[in-house]
């Protein structure tokens, strides 16, 4: 058979790697594996030489314990994603499996139709159904494009338990393993699993019949971190010791003997024109034969290298590229060979290569070389002139080239320096360090700089003064650098989308700090929408990860604030699913995210999520970057009212209490006059529920006020101190809406200023003014499924909905739209003027997307899948579906839903 484009198929790439005769035999990760392949997707994880083909084809090699034998594809990065389907198709026919002729074969490389994937799903299903097959995809690494990945699981998702795929990859792949891990629907193997054990030492050294004590084989783990291949080569080392336990113990020392073993079996044996290459490419993490004739000064080095890699010298081609890559440990010896042998050659050899890689268009190598070589007007110039400072904040070379420019020289000459190490004292949050790098490239800059300097530094302008804290000065700052930006060749700026939206995201959130949600909301969504223009690119490669997270997350808690709960909801996982996707590590990751779906399910009135979200919120702030100032602020507020609606005051005060006077500003800045006015609303709420009226209207009066907040705060406080004509007066000052009573950007404001508008009517004996506010607060609730102001309103407003008669259920259709009528989800409206309507208790979200899927005649079974929860969680929700609607059965419930306007 053929590929796409019509060439034939590699057998190779069928066929597991034989297993090494000195194999070590590892049963729990052979019996996690096992297991692993009883549900969909089981991952195998680590770098190179970690072991994880070998432990997969040592699996694969007993049958894998599978329904069937396991099947093998290993996966080439260059693999367009018609040619991928192709190889997997020829793999379940070589394996046996029989699909419908309907399933077809791709016919183009660039891809496949989405009627194809069905079509192979639906086979799948069919031939699986008794014997699931398994499928091992060796080497599949996040270089495959993202419509490979997607129509994977897609296919892997619908296929009904009929496929089990086994992935062995450098990288998480690019599958939203966020969402099997939720559904509890795939095994890990990491490499903290795969690191040799004192168990597999000893066994791999027995096996080269090495008799090495405890101590000394505990000595080889410490120097090689457990890591595959260097236990394996420090084996075949010692094998050729005559004191092969004098070897590890001086190895573990100084690896003086490993180094006189290498250089004599291995650089020694090659001919003086292959040692010289040796140690000059050595000064190279990866070296292209090109790059090595330009390190030699000859023209021979592709034959040498390839011969080299042929030989097994240490020496191996990456990913069947024309890069190599020398093992680290020869790597090492070979360098320290080079100081000895060529004194002043090495700073030499970085220099060249800089200028190589530099010219062939890989500027985060070229920058680590032209350090190295302490060339720092280069190294530092091209990151300037190439408009790459962004990379020092973001992006999966970010902490690679902050090393490299560690040692730069505070004192080193050119305006290039000083802001790259300006720019490093910011990465640090070195603000002190900051200050005194920029005034240096101040003093360097002028009216005639060139663009790409001036733009570097407003982009350090914008970055630190959202680490201040200082609104005029960011924007000032970010009005400079759209300038500059205009000046600067459009190619040059697309290539760098990690700056205008590292800009956007830093100044979307000074605004937001600020409680300027309008304009805060304009620069965070055009820096996701900065994320998300090159399509060509991967987030990884551009850097946008980062800055897409951090805008996401300051965007959801905007829309937070603005009281548009289900948008921020969305943004806020959005932010998780991409932080989880990118696999950014712990210390870049905000607990934003989960702290605005706190805050959206106190206001939804399910105090169980808001609690864990909070928790998980505080986890991410202790080991991430240190949260803005709007964030904890929210943070105490959101905590504060969770212990208010949970009916402890005192604790809610305590929340409040612990942020301080000063506030969170990395700067010690004191409190914006907004944060003020809202930890003092928060406060006034915290001493209501304490049944202290009086101090509740002293908190507000020595706050700030101007936000529409703090007025209905106040008459609330007002109302409880018993001063309702105040109280009414008070309302009477919230301006005026005139927009349509949907999901508005103050639903909750508007919501509570209706219920309190009731209890006061009501008090006044005005009923009919009363039921009017009480029904456009329900209707208004319903978008944003707004139940806490309910909970938290006043007693005439909970009486009238706990004691409104139900009315004979509404006939209606189920494509009929909520009416006036209905009230939050779960809940009911007034239906006439005779009097409140029915309430019935409301449904969660999680609960009524159960529903909703029940409504589609989905199975438990089916609906769990869907839903990625197990079938009993699903039972658990019917249950409190039937309590909550009055039923005892599925198809009464959905009737009944539909009947409420719930669906």
């Amino acid at each position: 058979m053929a590929r796409p484009q019509c060439d034939p198929m590699l057998t190779a790439r069928f066929t597991a790697p034989a297993v090494p005769k000195t194999l070590v035999h590892r049963p729990e990760l052979l019996r996690r594996l096992t297991a692993g392949v009883q549900g969909p997707l089981t991952l195998i994880n680590g770098p190179a030489g970690s072991g994880k083909t070998v432990l997969t084809a040592h699996w694969a090699a007993a049958g894998g314990r599978a329904p069937r034998p396991p099947l093998w594809l290993t996966v080439e990065p260059g693999d367009a994603p018609g040619v991928f389907w192709a190889y997997l198709l020829e793999a379940l026919h070589r394996g046996g499996v029989e699909l419908p002729a309907a399933v077809g074969r791709p016919t183009r490389a660039e891809g496949v139709t989405q009627s194809f994937l069905v079509r192979l799903a639906a086979g799948l299903a069919e031939s699986g159904s008794a014997r699931p097959v398994v499928l091992v995809l060796d080497q599949f690494d996040t270089a495959q494009p993202a419509a490979l990945t997607e129509g994977l699981d897609f296919v892997l998702r619908h296929a009904a338990g009929g496929l089990r795929i086994v992935l062995t990859s450098r990288t998480d792949s690019l599958l939203p393993l966020h969402r099997y891990r939720a559904a509890g629907e795939i095994a890990e193997i990491r490499h903290a699993d795969l690191r040799f054990t004192h168990a597999d030492a000893e066994a791999l050294l027995s096996e080269h019949r090495l008799d090495i004590s405890q101590d000394g084989i505990r000595l080889l783990l410490q120097r090689t971190e457990g890591w595959a291949a260097g236990v394996r080569l420090c084996a075949l080392a010692m094998q050729r010791s005559p004191d092969p336990e004098a070897f590890v113990r001086q190895f573990a020392a100084d690896r003086t003997t490993i180094a006189d073993y290498l250089l004599k079996e291995v650089l020694d044996a090659q001919p003086p024109a292959t040692q010289d290459l040796l140690l000059r490419v050595s000064v190279t993490d990866r070296v292209h034969p090109d790059l090595a004739d330009a390190l030699t000064g000859r023209d021979d080095a592709a034959p040498t290298l390839a011969r080299l890699a042929r030989d097994n010298a240490f020496l191996e081609q990456v990913d069947a590229s024309a890069w190599y890559r020398l093992h680290p440990l020869f790597a090492e010896v070979l360098r320290a060979h080079l100081r000895q042998r060529h004194p002043g050659l090495e700073q030499q050899l970085h220099g060249r290569a800089a200028r190589w890689l530099a010219g062939t268009g890989r500027l985060n190598e070229a920058v680590v070389q032209g350090a190295a070589a302490g060339d720092w007007q280069f190294a530092a110039g091209r990151l300037v002139d190439d408009l790459a400072i962004g990379r020092l904040f973001t992006g999966l070379e970010a902490e690679r080239l902050n090393r490299a420019f560690a040692p730069l020289p505070a004192d080193a000459p050119g305006a290039a320096p000083a802001l790259v190490g300006a720019a490093a004292r910011l990465v640090v949050q070195d603000l002190p360090g900051y200050a005194e790098a920029v005034r240096r490239a101040d003093s360097h800059l002028g009216p005639g700089s060139g663009a790409a300097a001036r733009l570097t530094r407003a982009f350090l302008g914008v970055l630190a003064g959202r680490a201040h804290a200082d609104p005029a000065a960011t924007e000032r700052a970010a009005a400079d650098a759209e300038r500059v930006l205009g000046e600067l060749p459009h190619p040059l700026v697309a290539a760098r989308p990690e700056i205008r939206a590292l800009l956007l995201a830093a100044l979307g959130a000074v605004r937001l700090g600020a409680g300027r949600l309008d304009g805060a909301h304009r620069a965070l969504t055009a820096a996701v929408d900065a994320c998300a223009e090159p399509a060509a690119e991967s987030a990884a490669e551009l850097g946008t990860q980062y800055p897409l997270c951090d805008a996401l997350g300051s965007l959801a808690l905007a829309e937070l604030l603005g009281g548009r709960l289900r948008q921020a909801a969305e943004h806020a996982r959005a932010a998780l699913v991409v932080a989880e996707q990118s696999a950014l590590p712990p210390e870049r990751r905000s607990g934003t995210g989960h702290l605005v779906l706190a805050g959206v399910a106190v206001e939804q009135d399910d105090l169980a999520a808001a609690r864990s979200h909070l928790e998980l919120a505080a986890a991410a702030a202790a080991a991430g970057p240190r949260p803005e100032p709007v964030a904890a602020v929210q943070a105490a507020v959101i905590g504060a009212r969770l212990a208010a609606a949970e009916g402890d005051g005192e604790a809610a005060l305590a929340v409040l209490a612990r942020l301080g006077p000063t506030g969170p500003a990395p700067a010690a800045a004191p409190l914006s006059g907004w944060a003020a006015e809202a930890l003092a609303v928060a406060a006034s709420a915290a001493h209501l529920a304490c049944g202290d009226a009086e101090e509740a209207l002293r908190v507000l009066d020595a706050a700030p006020a101007g936000r529409p907040e703090h007025t209905l705060a106040r008459a609330r406080a007002l109302l409880a101190a018993g001063r309702a004509e105040s109280a009414a007066r008070q309302l009477a000052a919230l301006p005026a809406d005139d927009g349509p009573a949907d999901n508005g950007p103050a639903a909750p404001l508007r919501v509570g200023a209706l219920l309190l508008g009731a209890e006061i009517a009501a008090a006044d004996g005005r009923t009919g003014e009363a039921r009017r506010k009480l029904a456009e607060a329900v209707e208004l609730a319903r978008p944003q499924e707004l139940r806490r102001p309910f909970a938290d309103s006043g007693p005439w407003v909970r009486r009238s909905l706990r004691e409104a008669p139900r009315p004979a259920a509404r006939h209606s259709r189920p494509t009929d739209g909520p009416t006036a009528a209905d009230g939050p989800t779960g809940a009911t409206g007034p239906t006439g003027a005779d009097g409140p309507p029915p309430v019935v208790e409301a449904l969660s979200a999680r609960e009524t997307e159960v529903l909703r899927q029940a409504a589609r005649m989905l199975s438990t079974e089916e609906i769990a899948a869907e839903l990625y929860v197990s079938a009993n969680t699903v039972k658990t929700h019917l249950k409190s579906i039937y309590r909550k609607l009055c039923v005892t059965r599925r198809s009464d419930a959905v009737h009944r839903a539909q009947d409420l306007g719930l669906l």
